[in-house]
């Protein structure tokens, strides 16, 4: 194979030095156009059969995507070898190498738009370790990615035209300073926004607690801010740059979403604690929305000033049940001490009171 080129390549060769420059350079262009085609044509057109076959169509669109960018790509090399050929003026061959580097770099700018938008959503529609690009975070990353570029396209434009880009880059970078520190909130809370879906403390629909005392239900995660709807149906938007710094408690984290309340009670010295133990569980495994496991349990906590101190361990199934089910469990509780004659002490003082004799 090496020696039939070798011998197409004597033959041409000498043959192509004969001709005038103008001839070479036609010649030349129209052989890029044929191989630019070929390659379109065969090529591209092969590679896009093999891929219909797979489940997924983005490497479908990112085939046909590449056959604009690839024509014109090798055609222009086809024209750039032509204008050096042809020893064109100075000032003429460097406008016409700078504008077929300018068109060049639009085209693939398009396609590496294309690219850059198909592969982020794809990203948001997976789950696991990507999740930090989600449905309502993507025009972000998808505006941020066309910037990115479009920058880069405008870098290579200058480079191809001669232009000298190190004073703009500096002037770029003072400029982006000064926005930095007029947008230091907006851009505090960008970046706690990030952070928090990258590292996901929390997810939509967890029930977290804060610092501060906020407790409630995350309705959305957007990257300047978080929400959470109380119990009490109200929704409160919190900053991320202030959610990145909290100490928050997770309910429906761990290893299952169950969760576990307690059930503090006391009962007066003198009682039967087997009894109350037993009173205690019987009236949790009683309540059809306490989990079987884990099971419920009960602990002897303290000996109290006026009782002896017994919490009651329960599992439900989510965290949102947890006042509900205390309160019915509270009641079940009192009404089973009451049947089983278990007292509930409180505390009580006795005052006595001394008269001086003889006065």
């Amino acid at each position: 194979m090496d020696d039939q080129l070798q011998r197409l390549s004597g033959f041409i060769l000498p043959w192509l030095d004969r001709m005038p420059a103008w001839l070479q350079a036609l010649f030349i262009v129209g052989l890029s156009l044929v191989l630019a085609w070929v390659i379109e044509r065969f090529v591209v057109a092969t590679a896009a059969q093999m891929v219909r076959s797979t489940k997924t169509n983005i490497d479908d669109q990112l085939v046909e995507g590449l056959r604009r960018p690839l024509f014109l790509s090798i055609f222009f090399i086809g024209l750039v070898m032509a204008t050096q050929l042809l020893a064109l003026p100075a000032a003429l061959t460097h406008i016409t190498l700078a504008s077929l580097g300018t068109i060049a770099t639009i085209v693939w700018l398009g396609f590496l738009i294309r690219l850059a938008s198909l592969a982020l959503g794809t990203v948001s529609k997976l789950r696991g370790s990507y999740e930090f690009v989600q449905p309502s975070t993507l025009p972000l990353f998808d505006n941020t990615a066309k910037i990115i570029l479009f920058l880069g396209a405008i870098y290579f434009i200058f480079l191809a035209w001669g232009i000298d880009v190190s004073a703009l880059v500096a002037s770029a970078g003072i400029v982006g300073l000064a926005l930095s520190f007029a947008a230091r909130d907006a851009l505090s809370n960008i970046f706690g926004g990030m952070s928090i879906l990258a590292d996901r403390p929390y997810l939509v629909g967890d029930y977290i607690n804060l610092d501060s005392g906020e407790r409630g239900q995350v309705t959305h995660i957007g990257l300047r801010s978080t929400r959470m709807l109380t119990r009490d149906d109200v929704e409160i938007s919190i900053p991320n740059s202030v959610m990145g710094n909290a100490k928050i408690t997770n309910e429906s984290g761990g290893p299952y979403e169950k969760f576990r309340i307690r059930i503090k009670v006391g009962v007066a010295y003198g009682s039967d604690v087997d009894q109350v133990e037993t009173v205690l569980i019987e009236s949790a495994k009683q309540h059809p929305e306490v989990c079987k496991k884990p099971e419920p349990r009960v602990r002897f906590r303290a000996f109290g000033a006026s009782s002896i101190d017994f919490e009651l361990l329960a599992w439900v199934e989510q965290p949102v049940h947890k006042g509900r089910l205390e309160h019915e469990l509270n009641c079940g509780i009192y009404k089973a001490f009451t049947r089983e004659k278990i007292k509930i002490p409180f505390p009580q003082q006795d005052v006595h009171i001394k008269t001086k004799q003889g006065g």
